[in-house]
């Protein structure tokens, strides 16, 4: 099945690394004020939702799911449920990291609610990728630049780290000291995080 492609309204400076990374197979969900960047990535909706609070009902020959003002969701978390409803498997999440920080992180805590349904999440911004480490090894090619571990959800034991210029064995990494910042893959090799108890938000930056 493709992969579900959600955009939100905050700011996006480059375009052209973000269409980089867009399939053509994609089935795109644009969110309320996500609908300024239609145009600039050149592809148009699959479904349409949002309250229409931060950019007006283009009224397009799209399915649309108008949401009242007053709710528990947010528009893109909304978005993701209905896409996990249609069967999505992978996801790709653009526009949602921004200068609104509550915004941001209500975004990111997206990743661990599609790994608690066992499904995968990246975001994209313009200056990295951001997915939840669990159950399976992540690998990360030396080609960015650096790589962080963030414990979000509380625990994360037994960490892993080989292939990089700061080593872990069996380490623990918790919300009051996160040490895990800014690491390096070894030129010439790929790392590779294992977490045995928890999970991890790692930040891959370009």
């Amino acid at each position: 099945m493709e992969r579900c492609v959600i955009v939100g309204g905050a700011d996006i400076g480059g375009y052209e690394h973000i269409k980089k990374q867009i399939r053509d197979e994609d089935f795109f969900i644009y969110c309320d004020g996500g609908l300024k960047h239609m145009e600039k990535l050149g592809r148009k909706p699959g479904l349409i939702v949002g309250d229409f609070d931060s950019h007006e009902d283009p009224h397009m020959d799209v399915e649309t799911i108008t949401l009242p003002c007053e709710k528990d969701d947010t528009d893109t978390y909304f978005a993701v449920k209905e896409a996990i409803k249609r069967g999505y498997e992978e996801f790709l999440l653009i526009g949602v990291v921004g200068n609104r920080f509550d915004h941001t992180m209500g975004n990111i805590s997206i990743l661990l609610y599609l790994d608690s349904y066992g499904k995968n999440g990246v975001i994209i911004d313009d200056y990295s990728e951001m997915l939840i480490v669990s159950d399976e090894p992540v690998y990360i090619d030396d080609s960015y630049s650096y790589f962080s571990l963030l414990n979000i959800s509380g625990t994360a034991k037994g960490i892993d780290i080989t292939g990089a210029k700061y080593p872990l064995e069996n380490g623990e990494i918790t919300p009051e000291y996160q040490y895990g910042i800014s690491n390096e893959v070894l030129p010439g090799k790929t790392a590779k995080v294992c977490v045995k108890e928890g999970r991890l938000l790692l930040v891959k930056v370009y």
